[in-house]
């Protein structure tokens, strides 16, 4: 939905200016659109709802916001959820590289597979497709060996990724993600790296794929379809990519991502009984109470003109569209306030902020965008 209210000129500029608001249709584009939500979503309590999971975490990565958690930090075995890092790592270097990895032995790894055989040559990029749609071990094992020369190499590029993204509570030793004790992570870390996968065009395209075609290098003739194992893809109309996992360790595991509306949302269980339930149900809950309003400023023109005939008119503009995710009830009760600085001296330059858009929520803000100068 779009908010477009009434405006609000609370400062006005020294007192010989006067100011008037204008609308046109774009005057200058000065920065990039940007897409920024703030939150003004409280955490859903474990009265309105509960999930079977022993740690869960539902995060919306468009503001940064925890909606509804369970354990959410409790050190986890994460299963083959961990190949969400290994896709996306493998998926980085196959970007600047057209490697291809011919199987050997030392590549083959117990559990699911993507059954390469030892000869067998495919691209390093479909070895994530293996990864993320039928959770292939061996592909996961291939594409460590192969970009970092061993498995434990590449764990460590895992773990320098991790710190970057801010996973806190998380160590990786293998590129499958097979137990081992010190190889854990949280509900948390897992929303955020998944936050971070997401942003990978490929990854978000192959991650939402219900099945996949390989074709190999070698032997050349040799097509194989996987499926994804995800199947929130076909039962949870909103659900655009995830991973899932098992050990009898770990139990059952899954992270996903759900858009809807404007604004998107992932979901974490660790070791849950109920995940396909679960994350529908947190999901449904969260689409149904909140939505997504569009703050649209792009046509917006602050004429701030001098008394002194003589003196120049001064413009400020704004080229700025954000969202924010609102309580459905609560979305029109937003006011847009416009702040401008008490003294200006010409000339002012061109670029220079001299105030501000703010949206107001029951006396909080809840976004803002700059004015700039602009020479009309």
């Amino acid at each position: 939905m779009r908010l477009k209210g009434k405006v609000y000129v609370i400062l006005s500029v020294a007192r010989s200016y006067i100011i008037s608001v204008i609308y046109v249709k774009r005057l200058i584009s000065l920065i990039t659109v940007s897409l920024l939500f703030f939150s003004a979503i409280p955490a859903v309590s474990s009265a309105e709802l509960s999930v079977s999971a022993e740690s869960a975490v539902l995060y919306c990565p468009d503001n940064g916001e925890v909606y509804y958690s369970e354990n959410e930090n409790k050190s986890m075995k994460p299963a083959s959820t961990t190949k969400i890092m290994s896709a996306l790592l493998t998926l980085e270097y196959a970007q600047s590289s057209n490697k291809r990895v011919r199987f050997s032995r030392e590549m083959m790894a117990e559990g699911s597979s993507m059954y390469l055989k030892v000869g067998e040559i495919v691209r390093l990029r479909d070895l994530a497709v293996g990864m993320l749609l039928c959770s292939g071990n061996d592909a996961a094992k291939a594409a460590a060996i192969s970009i970092d020369g061993s498995e434990k190499k590449f764990a460590d590029r895992m773990n320098r990724r991790a710190r970057r993204i801010g996973m806190k509570h998380t160590h990786f030793m293998t590129a499958s993600g097979l137990d081992d004790d010190k190889h854990y992570t949280t509900a948390y870390d897992m929303a955020l790296l998944m936050a971070e996968a997401m942003n990978n065009r490929d990854f978000a395209s192959i991650t939402a794929k219900r099945s996949a075609m390989v074709k190999f290098v070698k032997p050349s003739d040799k097509r194989v379809s996987y499926s994804n194992h995800n199947r929130l893809l076909s039962s949870y109309k909103y659900c655009i990519g995830g991973k899932t996992g098992y050990t009898m360790a770990a139990g059952r595991c899954l992270v996903s991502c759900a858009e809807k509306d404007g604004f998107r949302l992932i979901a974490v269980t660790l070791n849950d009984s109920d995940d396909w339930r679960d994350h529908a149900a947190l999901y449904d809950f969260t689409f149904r109470k909140y939505c997504a309003a569009e703050l649209d400023d792009r046509d917006f023109v602050l004429k701030i003109s001098s008394a002194d005939a003589a003196a120049p008119d001064i413009y400020a503009a704004c080229d700025e569209l954000s969202c924010v995710v609102l309580p459905k009830e609560k979305s029109k009760r937003v006011k847009r306030v416009v702040y401008a600085d008490n003294f200006l001296y010409t000339p002012v330059e061109d670029g220079k902020v001299i105030g501000r858009i703010s949206y107001m929520l029951d006396n909080e803000i809840v976004a803002e965008h700059k004015l700039y100068v602009v020479n009309k």
